[in-house]
């Protein structure tokens, strides 16, 4: 990453602490991730040198910005979900602002509906930072379109473990995936396909 991105990623980060310090609405806060989950997460985009990347829960685009960073290193595309259209619009602005239009849809939908109509076999890596609760209603259509290999990564897995319960659940007791959490910013679990589908 360079200098200027880096400046720039700081910068929003900060921003969007200062937005969510005085909210006690959650839903009103930007919530973005912590750089080291967003870090983590565009290491591991790097290392499988993704092509077609998913996000499901953009706010305004502070990690959307870090992967299609790491996506410019790969040559590959990152699609990002968010359901607010005031809030799909400051993504598309940041992204903009940040030089990495070209490498990010910005798609205003629910997380489901954009699952649903993904092909089978679509996605390399997809990162969920959304609604928790409805992450294991996800989970089928999750399985059907990763790629071999593909990886599921979930932030706030160790500041919000109770609302992922079930979800982890299903993750590990699934044979096909290998999972993993990793104690990075709020925590990151992460499940890798290693049998095919």
């Amino acid at each position: 990453m360079d200098q200027r991105l880096a400046t720039y990623l700081d910068g929003l980060y900060r921003q969007g602490r200062e937005h969510d310090r005085p909210l006690a609405d959650r839903l009103l806060r930007l919530r973005n991730m912590t750089p080291a989950a967003a870090g983590l997460i565009s290491l591991l985009i790097r290392t499988q040198g993704s092509a077609r990347v998913l996000e499901i829960g953009t706010s305004n685009g502070y990690s959307a910005i870090w992967f299609a960073d790491a996506l410019r290193d790969t040559g590959g595309r990152l699609t990002t979900v968010e359901i607010d259209p005031a809030r799909a619009d400051q993504a598309r602005r940041n992204i903009e602002d940040a030089g990495l239009s070209d490498r990010v849809d910005v798609v205003r939908a629910d997380g489901a509906e954009v699952l649903a109509r993904t092909p089978d076999a679509w996605f390399d890596l997809v990162v969920l930072d959304a609604e928790r609760p409805e992450y294991p209603r996800y989970w089928p259509e999750l399985r059907r379109v990763l790629t071999d290999r593909g990886v599921v990564a979930i932030d706030n897995a160790v500041s919000h473990r109770d609302q992922l319960v079930d979800f982890h659940r299903l993750l590990t007791e699934d044979g096909d995936f290998a999972v993993h959490l990793q104690e990075v910013g709020d925590g990151v679990l992460t499940a890798v396909r290693i049998r095919p589908s």
